[in-house]
């Protein structure tokens, strides 16, 4: 449990109270509850009685201690319960907040993005005070615009889909081994299904199993070689499993990870040598067929190295294979440049999230909390970030094995300025600068507020370069190219935001950025110590734009750091 959990279950359960209609100033008590814990720069562990700070009642109290005990709240459980499933998904039309659902339900029962369709088409809604006809047009807009989307899942949602299957497989003792394949084993960025294989001697028991403990809503199909079903998650998705023999597995998971070009590409090669690739594993000439091991196995009998999904994509890899070894992992990286604390909007307190670096073994990092325009996430003022700034100088000092730097994740502002000076962006050791705001600005105006932070001698590097939401939103439209010509002239590092909400820069302009010159920083923006984990998410997408261990700065040394970065 952290302080940033808490800070959501009370968020959650203001915004699931407003959709039921309940009392404002119920609704505002776990609003007070959560700000009052935002801007407390403690960490949960730092605190020694949660429950006795100003602004928690009983109420919001009970729900800590909860929260404390068992790690979930029964307030929250009951209430999830009780708003109707549709109402949720409300939520993700632009312009709509509990407040204004709440009185579309109270008024037309709408209950569902599907009722408002329908309501809208009706002019219902616009006959609401507080309405009006254009916004019923612009309701309709974004229903339209939402229902494009979902015909595929963002990543970071499918990583919320596997999680709720595999622990099921795990249940089936009858399943030896398996693995997701398919776009999500490849980490591509969207996905429309999901597809499991799965070893097993006795495929009808195992189906039967599945159809009982799977959310089901629909059998597709159902045979001894795949089940197709349709499970209802956070979303309904469609997903295929399919059984095979252990022998068959290595075969079987190549072929249905892909992608398509890539297998073709396989296909041909296979032909060319008199062999016919399919997912039970390779034919001979004679008529055998051979089976391997693991992909690995694979892959060497055609004479390759092994090729990861995640750079199995349009069939050129195959005359890439050279390039493979110098290709980014994981276990370069060697520092993480972008986190928050508790000093902003982080659960964890620098002493917390450096121990979480260092157990990730790595020998530098970079605490970057908000600027004070970013008021919604407690920014900091320059009193309160020149503060930190001496904390984390004290507390360098109780570390051997890391060094931590100062840095500031600090806005560009609509008007273009920066939200700090240069007399206090001097004594930072790493600065950050972001768009955070104003998305809806002429490109023209976005990119003058972008080459203002590129032309400040203070500034590293421009994060989530785009501001895109996989899934969600697109981002503020800057001229990407530009900015790439920008960072090399002006020696700036751009980044690759790890988070699989963002992905931000996508690999179309990191490629293009490398072939700039342009340095990359691979950052999790983390703001709780597990979410440091995502750099692995991070490392292989920038692997599918091929990024080279010398373009990511996060792989270098310590002193290197220093040289190039802090001390330049």
């Amino acid at each position: 449990m952290n302080k940033k959990v808490i800070i959501q279950t009370m968020e959650k359960i203001a915004l699931y109270m407003e959709l039921l209609g309940e009392n404002h100033f119920k609704v505002g008590a776990f609003r007070k509850a959560a700000n009052v814990l935002e801007v407390d720069p403690r960490s949960l562990a730092e605190m020694d009685d949660i429950l006795s700070l100003k602004g928690i009642g009983k109420g919001t109290g009970a729900v800590i201690q909860d929260l404390l005990d068992k790690g979930e709240s029964d307030l929250l459980v009951e209430l999830q319960e009780t708003v109707p499933a549709g109402m949720i998904p409300l939520l993700e039309i632009p312009g709509l907040g509990g407040k204004r659902i709440a009185k579309l339900h109270e008024a037309l029962g709408i209950d569902s993005i599907e009722s408002l369709k329908v309501a809208c088409e009706k002019n219902e809604v616009s006959a609401l005070p507080g309405f009006g006809k254009k916004t019923e047009e612009k309701l309709l807009h974004e229903i339209e615009q939402l229902s494009e989307r979902k015909t595929s899942f963002p990543l970071w949602q499918m990583v919320k889909f596997v999680g709720q299957v595999e622990p099921i497989l795990d249940e089936i003792e009858e399943i030896s081994k398996y693995s997701v394949a398919g776009s999500y084993r490849r980490t591509k960025e969207q996905s429309s299904d999901m597809d499991f294989i799965i070893v097993t001697d006795t495929p009808s028991l195992v189906r039967e199993k599945l159809l009982k403990l799977l959310p089901t809503i629909e059998t597709i199909a159902a045979g001894d070689a795949k089940l197709s079903v349709t499970l209802e998650l956070e979303e309904v998705i469609d997903v295929d499993f399919r059984f095979v023999t252990d022998a068959q597995y290595a075969s079987a998971l190549h072929h249905f990870t892909g992608s398509k070009d890539h297998n073709v590409r396989m296909r041909q090669l296979a032909k060319s040598r008199g062999e016919k690739i399919s997912e039970y594993g390779v034919e001979q000439a004679d008529g055998t067929v051979l089976t391997f091991e693991s992909e690995e196995d694979f892959f060497v009998h055609f004479d390759l190295p092994f090729i990861q999904p995640n750079l199995r994509q349009d069939g050129r890899e195959l005359d890439r294979i050279d390039e493979l070894p110098g290709l980014v992992t994981l276990g370069d990286i060697r520092g993480d440049f972008h986190m928050h604390t508790t000093a902003s909007d982080g659960g964890y307190s620098i002493r917390e999230m450096a121990d979480a670096c260092r157990e990730r073994g790595y020998s530098h990092m970079v605490i970057t909390d908000h600027s004070h325009y970013l008021k919604v996430a407690n920014g900091l003022t320059p009193e309160r970030l020149l503060d930190q700034l001496k904390e984390i100088r004290e507390i360098n000092e109780e570390y051997p094995d890391i060094e931590i730097f100062s840095g500031t994740e600090m806005d560009i502002l609509p008007d273009g300025t920066l939200d700090f000076d240069d007399e206090v962006l001097a004594q930072l050791d790493f600065v950050i600068a972001s768009i955070h705001s104003s998305f809806n600005q002429p490109q023209e105006q976005i990119m003058e507020r972008l080459h203002t932070a590129m032309k400040n001698p203070h500034v590293d590097l421009i994060a989530h370069p785009t501001g895109r939401l996989i899934g969600k939103r697109d981002g503020y439209n800057p001229d990407v190219p530009q900015l790439i010509e920008w960072a090399a002239k002006y020696g700036k590092i751009l980044e690759l935001n790890a988070s699989p909400h963002r992905l931000d820069l996508d690999k179309e302009y990191l490629e293009m950025a490398q072939q700039a010159g342009v340095l990359i920083s691979i950052n999790t923006d983390a703001h709780a110590t597990e979410q440091l984990e995502i750099m692995s998410i991070g490392v292989e997408y920038a692997q599918k734009a091929w990024l080279k261990k010398e373009t990511v700065v996060n792989t270098w040394s310590l002193d290197q750091f220093k040289q190039r970065i802090v001390d330049k």
